[in-house]
């Protein structure tokens, strides 16, 4: 990854820490939410995915995400795709998540 693409990555993420799963007081980035994020150019790409397939946000959450990342004025196209596969669980929440939840 390219310096550019670093610093791209990292407002990225910074956007990212800013969505909150409404029942869990973490942001989707610490809870371990987001899979994977690809920069190609002015295009992001992002595999996400819940907490569960029967999440109650699961209509909307994507779209938050997509319009939060959209808001960098580097990018002119965001991608998020939701996955299942790895199915999420507690393990892939960062220490910090864990500490918030008394994990």
């Amino acid at each position: 990854m390219n310096e550019q693409d670093t610093k791209l990555m990292d407002k990225i993420v910074e956007k990212l820490k800013t969505v909150y799963d409404p029942e869990i007081p973490v942001d989707i980035y610490e809870l371990g939410l987001i899979y994977d994020v690809k920069i190609d150019g002015k295009k992001a790409s992002l595999d996400m995915t819940l907490t569960s397939p029967h999440c109650p946000v699961a209509e909307t959450l994507p779209m938050q995400v997509r319009r939060t990342v959209e808001e960098i004025d580097e990018l002119e196209e965001v991608e998020v795709k939701i996955v299942w596969e790895p199915p999420w669980d507690k393990t892939k929440m960062s220490e910090a998540a864990r500490l918030e939840l008394g994990l």
